[in-house]
C-alpha cells in the first residue's frame, strides 16, 4: 500500500528522531569512556614501571589511528549507512578496553589500548553519527541537531568519571576497566537502530551525485577545507592533553584523585550547554566566526588558570569554563562541511576535516609525557596549547560557509 505524502514525512520525522536519540546515546557511551581514560595514566603506569610517555604513547597511537581509518569509516558509512559501521566499531572498542586490564608489555598495551580502540572509535563516534543525522533531518535543523547530539555525548563524559572512579576505589583499576569494556559494549544494541532507511530523500534530493574522487577533489581543491582541517589540529592538541594529563598535573601540584576527577567530570557537565547552544547559534550565526571565539576562550581560560595559584577552587572553575568550549567545536565543524559540500559525503569529508584534529591529539597525548619525562614539568605543554588557540582562531576566521555550487557559479 502505497504512503500518502503526508504519512511518509511523518514516517522520516518519527526514523529521525529515532536516529538522533540512538546517536546521541552511542556518543555518550563512546565519549564518555574515552574521556575516563586520564583516570588510568597513573595506576597503570605505576603497575607495570612505566614512565608517562607510554600510556601518553599508547593513548597518542590510539588518536592517530582514529583519525587515519577515519575517512574510510566514513566513506564506508557513506555507502553502506552507519547502523553496520558502528556495529563493527562498537566489537573493536569493547575488546580493546577489556584488553587494556590485561598484564602485558608495553607493546601490546599500545596495540590493545591505541590500535583497537582507535580502530572502534572511528566507527563510534561524530563523524560517522553526525552523517547520519545529517541525512536524517533538514538542513535548517542541522545545526541544532548536531548541537542536541553533543550535549547528550557530554552528559556521558560527565557521568561516566563517577562511575570509573567508584569502580576503581571499590574494586581496583583493572575492574574499573573491564567495566568500562561493559559499558562500551552497549553501543552494540543501539547500531541496530541507525538503519537510516527513508532519511536520505529530503536533505540530499536537491544535491547533485558525486563520487568518492570527486567529492575528495572538489575538498582537496577548496582553500577552506584546509583552514578548518588545520585548525582542528588545536583542538585534537587541547582536549586529548587535558583529558590525559590533567589529572596527574594536579596530583603533581599536591591536589586528591577527587580534584582531578571532578574537573574532569565539570568539563563534561559544561559541555552540555556549551555543544547544544554552540549548534543553536551555528545554525543563526556565522559558524567560523563562533569558532575563532572559541579557540580564543580556550587560550584565555588556559592562560588564567596556569598563572594562578592551583588549588581546587581554580581547577574546578577551569573545568566548568573549559567544558563551555571543550567539544562545541565539533558541531560548528561538522556543520561547515555539511553547509560547504552537502551531505552525500558528510561522514567521509567529516572524517577527513577529523583527520586533523586527531593528529593535533596524536601530538597532545604524546608530546605532553614526553615534555614531562624531558622536563619535570606540564609547562611547555600548556604553552602549546595556549599558542595553538591563537593559530586555530586565525585559521578559522576568513573561511566562509557558501555551498561548492554557488562558488561554482559565481
Amino acid at each position: 500500500m502505497t504512503q500518502t505524502p503526508s504519512a511518509a514525512t511523518a514516517a522520516q520525522w518519527a526514523n529521525a528522531r529515532l536516529i538522533l536519540v540512538a546517536g546521541a546515546l552511542i556518543l555518550a557511551l563512546s565519549l564518555g569512556t574515552r574521556h575516563s581514560f586520564g583516570l588510568f595514566l597513573q595506576p597503570i603506569s605505576l603497575e607495570n614501571g612505566w614512565g608517562r610517555e607510554t600510556f601518553g604513547f599508547a593513548i597518542a597511537i590510539q588518536n592517530l589511528v582514529w583519525g587515519v581509518a577515519q575517512p574510510f569509516t566514513g566513506m564506508l558509512s557513506d555507502r553502506i549507512g552507519a547502523g553496520r559501521v558502528i556495529l563493527g566499531g562498537a566489537i573493536l572498542y569493547a575488546a580493546g578496553v577489556a584488553l587494556m586490564a590485561v598484564p602485558q608489555d608495553a607493546g601490546m598495551f599500545v596495540l590493545s589500548g591505541g590500535v583497537l580502540i582507535g580502530l572502534g572509535l572511528s566507527g563510534t563516534t561524530m563523524p560517522i553519527v553526525f552523517g547520519a543525522i545529517s541525512r536524517a533531518v533538514p538542513a535548517e535543523k542541522r545545526s541544532t541537531a548536531m548541537g542536541i547530539s553533543m550535549a547528550v555525548g557530554s552528559f556521558g563524559q560527565f557521568a561516566m568519571l563517577p562511575v570509573a572512579l567508584g569502580l576503581m576505589g571499590g574494586f581496583g583499576w583493572a575492574t574499573a576497566v573491564l567495566g568500562l569494556s561493559a559499558l562500551a559494549a552497549l553501543i552494540i544494541p543501539l547500531s541496530f537502530l541507525l538503519s537510516e532507511r527513508g532519511t536520505s530523500a529530503p536533505p540530499a534530493s536537491t544535491e547533485v551525485h558525486r563520487s568518492v574522487g570527486e567529492a575528495l577533489s572538489d575538498a582537496a581543491g577548496l582553500r577552506d577545507f584546509w583552514l578548518l582541517f588545520l585548525g582542528f589540529f588545536a583542538c585534537g592538541f587541547q582536549v586529548v592533553f587535558i583529558a590525559v594529563h590533567l589529572p596527574a598535573f594536579l596530583a603533581d601540584e599536591g591536589l586528591s584523585p577527587n580534584v582531578a576527577t571532578i574537573v574532569l567530570a565539570l568539563i563534561g557537565l559544561f559541555n552540555i550547554a556549551g555543544a547544544y547552544y554552540a549548534g543553536v547559534l551555528g545554525g543563526r550565526r556565522s559558524k567560523p566566526g563562533l569558532l575563532a571565539w572559541l579557540y580564543l576562550g580556550r587560550g584565555v581560560a588556559i592562560t588564567v588558570f596556569i598563572l594562578l595559584p592551583i588549588t581546587p577552587a581554580s581547577a574546578y572553575v577551569f573545568g566548568a569554563v573549559m567544558g563551555l568550549f571543550w567539544l562545541s567545536t565539533i558541531p560548528l565543524t561538522n556543520g561547515i562541511v555539511a553547509a560547504i559540500f552537502g551531505v552525500r559525503n558528510m561522514a567521509m569529508l567529516g572524517g577527513l576535516v577529523f583527520f586533523g584534529h586527531q593528529l593535533g591529539s596524536f601530538a597532545g597525548g604524546w608530546l605532553g609525557g614526553f615534555m614531562y619525562d624531558r622536563t619535570g614539568s606540564y609547562d611547555l605543554a600548556w604553552w602549546v596549547a595556549i599558542a595553538l588557540s591563537v593559530i586555530a582562531a586565525a585559521l578559522n576566521a576568513p573561511i566562509r560557509e557558501t555551498p561548492l555550487a554557488q562558488r561554482r557559479a559565481a
